[in-house]
């Protein structure tokens, strides 16, 4: 016990478990703060993030703190940069975790096939499959996201091959659509989808599946209840790496998708930059963080206390 406590106190152990919290505090934590304290700041005397929240007026202590800017999301009566209402500001949310869901659900499709044939190939020939995974990250992402538009336009690279093999007889509306928004997101972030779920897969123990098929399971019910079981947390933790990023993305709605396709990470950039309303915008932004963290944070309690139970079980 005295050995075990003496590595438990040890100062390496200390900064190694230190490094990750401070990390943490700079560069999330902090940065939140920040934010938080803008979204409650009033526009008419500027915003500072580092105003006292607390100032004396007329003999007695007002506290500065500006709520409004939080109402408004959700008030049918406010205006913001190109007409933004409350009620858009709610489509807009929708809206951004509907295509946050559909892009996480094609990426997980696409890439857990990929991610388990990663891990069943050859050992020769994983490294160059990996490399082929993270080849675009290589490239630049507006770069990528531009050559989509090249690919999907009205005279672009699939229409010209459509047309030259007889199959169209005339091009295809595919850019700025829904269609060509779900291709770019699921494209960009199918990486992030299959790193996890191969470092799940690769370290799997086959012999699970030699056992399954030993008790008369087919290959479709041995993957079904042996290999996705097992995989659970890889796709948790590559669906959060893809559904996170794309509620709040900006670049491939701007690029690729249409006029009416309005997802939040635009709405913030109007409102900061168009409107120059930062108050509003970081509130606009504190709320979908909030709306992120607390059911994450709610799963990740209570799947700890399944597991907790689970060990007490056994």
């Amino acid at each position: 016990m005295k050995i075990a406590a003496g590595l438990r106190f040890t100062p390496g152990r200390r900064f190694v478990i230190a490094v990750p919290y401070v990390w943490l505090l700079v560069f999330f934590v902090l940065p939140f703060l920040i934010l938080l304290r803008i979204s409650v700041t009033d526009m008419g005397s500027g915003v500072d993030p580092f105003a006292p929240l607390i100032e004396a007026a007329s003999g007695s202590w007002r506290i500065m703190l500006k709520h409004d800017n939080y109402l408004s999301i959700f008030s049918d009566g406010a205006q913001g940069a190109g007409g933004f209402g409350g009620t858009i500001y709610v489509d807009a949310y929708k809206t951004s975790l509907k295509y946050a869901l559909l892009t996480t659900l094609s990426c997980l499709l696409i890439g857990y096939p990929f991610a388990y044939f990663l891990a069943r190939s050859r050992p020769s020939i994983r490294p160059a499959l990996l490399m082929l995974v993270m080849l675009p990250f290589w490239t630049s992402f507006l770069l990528r996201v531009y050559a989509w538009k090249g690919i999907l336009a009205d005279q672009g690279v699939l229409n010209n091959l459509l047309l030259s093999l007889g199959i169209i007889h005339e091009p295809l509306v595919m850019l700025y659509t829904d269609v060509s928004m779900l291709v770019g997101m699921t494209y960009v972030y199918c990486p992030f989808m299959i790193l996890p779920l191969y470092a799940n897969l690769v370290k799997m123990d086959v012999r699970l599946l030699e056992a399954a098929h030993d008790l008369g399971a087919s290959a479709w019910k041995a993957f079904w209840l042996v290999t996705v079981p097992l995989s659970k947390s890889g796709i948790i933790a590559g669906s959060m790496l893809v559904f996170i990023p794309a509620v709040g993305e900006f670049v491939i709605p701007s690029l690729l998708g249409g006029a009416e396709n309005i997802m939040i990470g635009r709405v913030v950039w109007d409102e900061m930059f168009s409107s120059n309303n930062w108050p509003r915008a970081a509130a606009l932004s504190v709320v979908m963080i909030v709306a992120i963290l607390v059911p994450l944070a709610w799963y990740y309690r209570s799947s700890a206390g399944r597991d907790t139970r689970a060990e007490a079980g056994h």
